[in-house]
């Protein structure tokens, strides 16, 4: 007798997501770039790489590095910008049923603005998510989302101005990202993903110095992973809108931990460079493990942490 096919069907806010792993943004390009590795259409979601207002070229080389357990990258939102996707990216991603979330940052609040009403009423768009881990020129450099108020103000600009379901992405290089996540949910948001990444370095003790060009950046891997949980347990437990966590995500094991404590979907990132196919043998391995469990709806996972 065989067993039922388990239901990986999630609800993220308005968008129905046909299972809940999505490919992270700056780790899956626009996409197109996948299309011989990986079935685009059998992915949850997929956010497409940061795009801001202009092109930017991002930061010297060298600007990744490995580390014990992940990477550092200082790649600096390298990006074509919002028109060279719209013309280049968007009528080719346009083919495929999966939801193309569109990744956006500014250095200013009214940058925001401007990215989310040039996708109102685009077609082909079905969220967008919100980096408000970027430097904050009004604020002296400090980064959006360490403060409560400029990261609910970037978040009320970006909801204001766009029709789409509005994710926000939540740095965790805060003292506190339960009242982070309380504020952006305050000011309208439809869901959370967290964590991005952690600042960090490595230092090249040949030359005496630091391995980036840039000297610090953002550390992904099965290192953060512990640090990753801890925190989507406690923005899960605050907040009512749906959470998408992330980090250190490398197999289905994984992401199941994700979902125990509290997280509706999953997004893979850093994965990626290690195994170009582990988004689609993360949705089998989901998939195994429900059959194996006599789990009828992912669903069921969700918050099912026993402490």
């Amino acid at each position: 007798m065989s067993l039922p096919v388990p239901d990986l069907t999630t609800q993220i806010g308005p968008l129905t997501l046909r299972n809940p792993v999505i490919a992270a943004s700056g780790t899956f390009g626009y996409g197109l770039e996948m299309e011989s590795l990986v079935d685009l259409n059998q992915l949850g979601a997929f956010v497409v790489k940061g795009l801001s207002l202009k092109p930017m070229a991002g930061n010297p080389p060298p600007r990744i590095v490995e580390t014990p357990g992940g990477m550092l990258n200082a790649i600096g939102l390298a990006n074509i910008g919002l028109e060279a996707f719209l013309r280049d990216k968007l009528p080719k991603l346009r083919q495929y049923p999966t939801p193309v979330i569109v990744n956006i940052y500014g250095h200013h609040t009214e940058e925001y603005g401007e990215l989310a009403s040039a996708f109102r009423g685009v077609e082909g768009v079905a969220a967008l998510e919100v980096n408000i881990s970027c430097p904050n020129v009004e604020c002296g450099g400090m980064a959006f989302g360490i403060d409560p108020l400029t990261s609910a103000r970037v978040t009320e600009t970006v909801v204001r101005n766009t029709d789409k379901p509005v994710i926000v992405k939540l740095s965790p290089n805060v003292t506190d990202i339960k009242t982070v996540a309380k504020a952006v949910e305050g000011a309208g948001a439809h869901a959370l993903s967290l964590i991005n990444t952690l600042t960090g370095m490595a230092i090249d003790l040949g030359t005496r110095r630091p391995k980036l060009a840039n000297v610090f950046g953002g550390l992904s891997g099965p290192a953060i992973k512990p640090i990753a949980l801890y925190m989507v347990y406690q923005v899960a437990r605050t907040v009512k809108i749906p959470v998408i966590g992330m980090g250190g995500i490398m197999d289905h094991t994984d992401a199941v931990e994700f979902l125990m404590v509290g997280a509706k979907a999953v997004e893979i990132g850093t994965a990626t460079f290690v195994n170009p196919r582990s988004t689609l043998d993360v949705i089998h391995g989901l998939r195994t493990y429900c059959e194996e469990n006599g789990i009828r709806n992912i669903g069921e996972i969700v918050g099912s942490l026993k402490t």
